[in-house]
């Protein structure tokens, strides 16, 4: 499902309970200096993470100041985050002129602790290559680094390298629990490009090798994904970016399916067996 960029007056995009994907939850939050938002998402764990300015984040008696401090967009710098625990109230005030904010969460029933993940704490991997139009760079601001301190959440930044070119491929799904090869992961995008008016489109192909559906994704986008391959791709002369909500149904670790018809690109491009295994 693709969602168009809208004004959303700070209102969820993907609520708690969404028909296509109810193990996620998204919201944007834009602030300016010194206004405060409080986010509580009953039965979702979720991640505060600027996408531009910085934030001071407090959660009952825990505070972390200072999170984000990227400028202009979501190339200017590192991401950073504060992990809210399930059903929690977080306040989020804005330090900087202004701030978007992205709040990403996954169902999850039991309640952990709050902590942040400042830029010298992300997991970074880049892969593919130029030759195979797939170089890319992930930034995991909850990976396999918290491992152990997250129910069912996996957040990300992912960039295209370079000017053009594919990600999400070998074309892969997640939608069904059949350990060991495959588990039922609901998973939400939030599309940026460089420059803003770049554009490109989300393939979503539901079963086998049957004709799917492409959606034009555009500066702004949201992309529910409840089944099926999905890679996407964006337009030569254009550089893509998109933040990557996870939700596990039963584990946080995905273990992603890749298309019978074309396993055999893994081999052809570098690197994407390491990228895999980040998604823990």
């Amino acid at each position: 499902m693709h969602i168009a960029p809208y004004d959303n007056q700070n209102a969820p995009i993907v609520d708690s309970g969404n028909d296509c994907v109810p193990l996620n939850f998204f919201n944007i939050v834009k602030l300016k200096r010194g206004d405060s938002f409080e986010s509580t998402v009953p039965g979702f764990e979720t991640c505060i993470a600027p996408a531009t300015g910085t934030v001071d984040v407090e959660i009952g008696d825990f505070r972390a100041e200072a999170i984000g401090g990227r400028g202009v967009d979501v190339w200017d710098g590192e991401p950073e985050g504060v992990y809210v625990p399930t059903g929690r109230t977080a306040r989020i005030t804005c330090r900087s002129d202004a701030a978007e904010v992205f709040i990403a969460g996954a169902k999850f029933d039991e309640v952990l602790e709050p902590f942040a993940v400042r830029a010298d704490e992300l997991d970074i991997v880049q892969y593919g290559s130029d030759d195979t139009k797939t170089h890319r760079k992930i930034k995991h601001i909850l990976g396999q680094k918290q491992a152990g301190k997250v129910g069912r959440l996996l957040v990300s930044e992912l960039y295209t390298v370079g000017k053009g070119g594919w990600s999400g491929f070998p074309s892969h799904k997640h939608d069904t629990d059949a350990l060991p090869d495959e588990t039922r992961h609901d998973e939400t995008y939030n599309f940026r490009f460089r420059p803003n008016y770049g554009s490109g489109l989300q393939l979503l192909q539901r079963e086998g090798d049957d004709v799917g559906e492409a959606y034009h994704i555009v500066d702004g986008s949201t992309v529910c994904i409840d089944r099926g391959y999905h890679p996407c791709v964006v337009m030569p002369g254009y550089e893509m970016y998109y933040f990557t909500i996870l939700g596990g149904l039963s584990q946080r670790s995905l273990v992603q399916n890749f298309q019978d018809t074309h396993a055999d690109q893994v081999k052809t491009i570098p690197g994407i067996l390491d990228m895999v295994a980040k998604f823990k």
